[in-house]
C-alpha cells in the first residue's frame, strides 16, 4: 500500500507544484495516475520513490515513511522512471547482476528469472552487448526487468510503455495485471488512456498539482453523466476544472 499524507512541494520562488495531496493506493490494484503534460505526475512519483524533498506532509509505504525511513521504504518498491538510465558501459546481463547483487537475489534464482524476462521481452540475445548499444526500447525493457528480478511488493511506473513495441507493452500489461492479482500495488503513470482504461482498477486524475479525481473509470463516467471513452471523460473534467 502506498499512502500520501497531505504532500506539497514547492519551486525554490515558493510556487507550489503539489498542493496538499492526500492519495491511497490499496494493495491488490493496478492503479492509474494521469493529467496534462505539467500537471506534477512525475513530480508526485519522484516524491514517492525519494528523489525529490517533500515540503510538507508525509508518503508511506507500507507503513515505512520515505521522509523519516527512506532505507526501509525503498526495500518496498521498485521504480521505472521515465528515461531509462543507466550504465551504459555495461552489459545488460551484467548489469542485471548488479541489481541482483544490490538486492541479494539468490544467484541461481536470479538466472531464471533474467533468462525468462529476457525472453518474455525478446532481448535475450542482447544481454552481452553493452548498454550504450541498446535502442531506447531496449533500454526500456532493461530497467523493467531489473525491477521485476527482486519483485518488490510495490511497483511504481513512470509512463513505462514508452519506446516499447506493441508485443512488450502487452507483455507488460500482463504482468501488472498478475502482480496485483497476487496482492500487490501497480500505481503507475500514463498519457496512453486507453490502456488506463482497460487495465486500470481505479485512476487518480492530476492537474495543476491537485488530484481533481480518484475513482474507477466507470464512477468518473458516471459523474460525469456520459457514457464515452476514457480519453472524452478526462478532456471534459479538466476542461470543467480549467474554467
Amino acid at each position: 500500500m502506498i499512502e500520501i499524507k497531505n504532500v506539497s512541494t514547492s519551486y525554490v520562488k515558493g510556487k507550489k507544484i503539489i498542493d496538499k495531496m492526500n492519495l491511497k493506493i490499496e494493495d491488490g490494484t493496478v492503479f492509474g495516475f494521469i493529467g496534462p503534460n505539467g500537471a506534477g505526475k512525475t513530480t508526485t512519483l519522484e516524491m514517492i520513490t525519494g528523489v525529490l524533498q517533500i515540503d510538507e506532509g508525509d508518503i508511506f509505504i507500507d507503513g515505512k515513511s520515505i521522509k523519516t525511513k527512506p532505507i526501509e521504504a525503498k526495500k518496498k518498491f521498485g521504480f521505472v522512471p521515465d528515461s531509462p538510465e543507466m550504465f551504459e558501459k555495461l552489459t545488460g546481463l551484467e548489469y542485471l547482476n548488479f541489481i541482483g547483487d544490490v538486492y541479494e537475489v539468490n544467484p541461481e534464482q536470479r538466472l531464471e528469472i533474467v533468462e525468462k524476462l529476457a525472453k518474455k521481452f525478446n532481448i535475450y540475445d542482447s544481454l552481452k552487448d553493452r548498454i550504450q548499444s541498446y535502442s531506447h526500447g531496449m533500454k526500456q525493457k532493461l530497467l523493467i526487468i531489473s525491477v521485476l528480478l527482486y519483485n518488490p511488493k510495490n511497483w511504481i511506473l513512470d509512463e513505462p510503455m514508452t519506446g516499447l513495441d506493441p508485443q512488450a507493452a502487452y507483455t507488460l500489461k500482463e504482468l501488472m495485471k498478475e502482480h496485483s492479482q497476487k496482492g500487490n500495488t501497480v500505481f503507475f503513470s500514463t498519457h496512453v488512456l486507453e490502456v488506463a482504461e482497460k487495465i486500470c482498477d481505479k485512476i487518480a486524475i492530476i492537474n495543476k498539482g491537485k488530484i481533481i479525481y480518484t475513482g474507477t473509470v466507470e464512477e468518473l463516467k458516471e459523474q460525469l453523466k456520459t457514457n464515452t471513452s476514457l480519453e472524452e471523460s478526462f478532456l471534459e473534467l479538466i476542461e470543467v476544472e480549467e474554467k
